[in-house]
């Protein structure tokens, strides 16, 4: 049987004295979509703060690689780190660079690059080229890369996002709420893109439209949390009909997640 990739075990956080992550125990294996949802303070955001370092667990084990002999321990590394093992978040907001066309964000963003203007004045390889025009093509841009982000649609924005992510080409990517604000079109194209992700990337991404979790989950399982682990997984319609998945979602409708 394969080894996960990413391997979470017993991991617990606290803040203040409110448990936010509680015995928690995850399993990503290579070139899987996973989605992940659950109601307001079910500790998603600490989850994938945890996964990128940006906070460690008071106890548990976060261990990144698909071969044992050859895993990193993720709770003794920063961020920058585990960026550097091929692990990339995108937060919900998108953050691109306003002022500078769309191409020249993707040029920013490649893996390797050493700041703003040594990125720009840099002559690109002919491969960085064809990553570049690859990206574009991939986030359905190609038409706007000499646009500068600003003038971007918020789902184009985040279409841009997701390419700056995969030019650091990272082995999995953490995707927080991609949908969030976007048009039912656009929210569809991202699912398409998501999907299209699948198998070269291992992704978890964080949401709460159900219409939008029923796409991208077609042929992938879904995670509940509830109260900082995990409720139940399987397949979408498997879990929207879980009895325990209802009795937590009561009364807080479909947006109740975070």
């Amino acid at each position: 049987m394969a080894h996960p990739l990413l391997t979470v075990e017993d991991v617990s956080k606290t803040y203040d004295g409110f448990k936010a992550i509680s015995d928690l125990n995850f399993y990503l294996f290579e070139g899987e979509l996973r989605t992940v949802i659950g109601p307001n303070g079910a500790g998603k955001s600490t989850f994938f703060d945890l996964l990128t370092g940006r906070t460690q667990p008071d106890k548990g084990k976060i261990e990144f690689g698909a071969d044992p002999a050859d895993s990193h321990d993720l709770t003794k590394l920063d961020e920058v780190a585990i960026n550097r093992l091929g692990i990339g978040r995108k937060f919900q907001t998108p953050s691109v660079y306003a002022e500078h066309t769309v191409r020249e964000n993707l040029i920013l963003s490649l893996r390797g690059t050493r700041g703003v203007f040594a990125s720009l004045f840099h002559r690109l390889t002919s491969t960085d080229t064809d990553r570049i025009d690859e990206l574009l093509k991939l986030i359905r841009l190609e038409a706007k890369g000499e646009w500068k982000a600003g003038l971007l649609a918020h789902g184009e924005k985040q279409w841009l996002e997701i390419g700056m992510l995969l030019a650091q080409e990272p082995r999995v990517l953490l995707i927080d709420e991609p949908a969030a604000g976007m048009t039912d079109e656009e929210t569809h194209r991202t699912g398409e893109l998501l999907l299209s992700l699948a198998g070269k990337h291992s992704l978890v991404v964080v949401e709460h439209d159900m219409t939008f979790v029923r796409q991208i989950a077609q042929n992938g399982k879904v995670t509940v949390l509830h109260q900082g682990s995990v409720l139940c997984e399987g397949k979408f319609d498997d879990v929207q009909a879980d009895p325990r998945v209802r009795e937590v979602y009561l009364g807080r409708g479909k947006h109740g997640t975070r």
